[in-house]
């Protein structure tokens, strides 16, 4: 009763708005944080400050100009995006029962950003930047954004649960396609790094490749098969989703139809950066308003069940 009537009370409810506030700014700046990565790897500047880390160049504050300053702004929103994750997992142990499901969300939020810092750390370190063409660069990049789209699944939960959100279930008739969605998202994502890893290191002219012998370019097909068919699978598997998720599938199922445009327009205009902004913002909002359906479908799911289980607890003694 103590925890009902302190989750009730007019400052609470208050402190709850703001958090809830502060967990929405956290998502926009990790995906700020994301696009500017992508700025440093499509201009080359991820050897903008050596191979030192955390400082840039031996420096705290190095001399801003070229690709120095583009790495070093990079570096500077991760470490703010570290903090910012940071303070909302502190501020939701500080305020949220032991028993919140926030509380494990933001837990995961925390280790995922820090698993970003290491990642960042490493490809820097061993310099896996610049013109690097390497095994190990095309191993990281993937590892990087899957890393990435754990950190933004994460947060999306915290804020789904400070929200009002029920806690999730993994059961009911929607869980298989949950999991082959999100499956198939985490390989199109993690295709698409590639293929703009390859873009970047070998840029197409007159629809020849400048590294048309490498194995980045032969990996290319690949990303627009696998979207081709996620956009197929995303529009049968609206037919599966309960009818909780069923408005924002239906804005799913439209962003991914605008992604998959992107991508031919992409393809066709030779790769500039700003439509591989665009190109990756948008994968962001598909990414989270998933991770959203996703919830609102177990959590759907997992309330069907209880109803049921209950029903099924009061009717049994009738049959004594």
């Amino acid at each position: 009763m103590a925890r009902i009537g302190w989750l009730i009370r007019p400052d609470n409810l208050e402190l709850m708005d703001r958090l809830t506030r502060l967990a929405w700014a956290v998502i926009g700046w990790n995906v700020v944080t994301i696009l500017l990565g992508s700025v440093v790897r499509a201009t080359h500047s991820g050897a903008g400050c050596g191979r030192s880390w955390p400082t840039c160049e031996g420096q705290l504050l190095p001399a801003l100009e070229g690709a120095t300053a583009i790495e070093f702004t990079h570096r500077v929103a991760s470490g703010v995006a570290l903090v910012l994750v940071g303070v909302l997992a502190w501020a939701v142990f500080r305020t949220k029962p032991p028993a919140h499901p926030a509380r494990r969300s933001a837990s995961w939020a925390a280790a995922a950003v820090v698993g970003e810092a290491l990642i960042g750390a490493a490809i820097v370190v061993y310099e896996w930047v610049g013109s690097d063409d390497s095994v190990a660069r095309v191993m990281a990049v993937p590892l990087h954004l899957v890393n990435t789209l754990l950190l933004l699944a994460a947060l999306t939960l915290t804020t789904w649960f400070l929200m009002g959100g029920r806690r999730l279930r993994w059961q009911g008739p929607s869980r298989r396609w949950v999991a082959v969605g999100a499956v198939a998202l985490v390989l199109i994502f993690a295709t698409g790094a590639i293929t703009a890893l390859a873009d970047t290191l070998f840029p197409t002219s007159g629809g020849v490749s400048a590294g048309a012998e490498h194995f980045l370019t032969r990996l290319r097909i690949f990303h627009p098969i696998l979207a081709v068919f996620a956009v197929a699978a995303t529009t049968l598997a609206t037919r599966n989703v309960v009818r909780a998720a069923w408005p924002l599938v239906k804005w799913l199922v439209v962003l991914t139809l605008c992604q998959l445009g992107l991508g031919l327009l992409n393809i066709a205009l030779g790769t500039p950066l700003w439509l591989q902004i665009l190109h990756l913002a948008l994968a962001d909002v598909i990414w989270i308003a998933y991770i959203w359906v996703a919830a609102q479908t177990l959590a759907s799911d997992a309330t069907s069940s209880a109803t049921v289980e209950t029903g099924a607890k009061q009717v049994k003694p009738l049959h004594k």
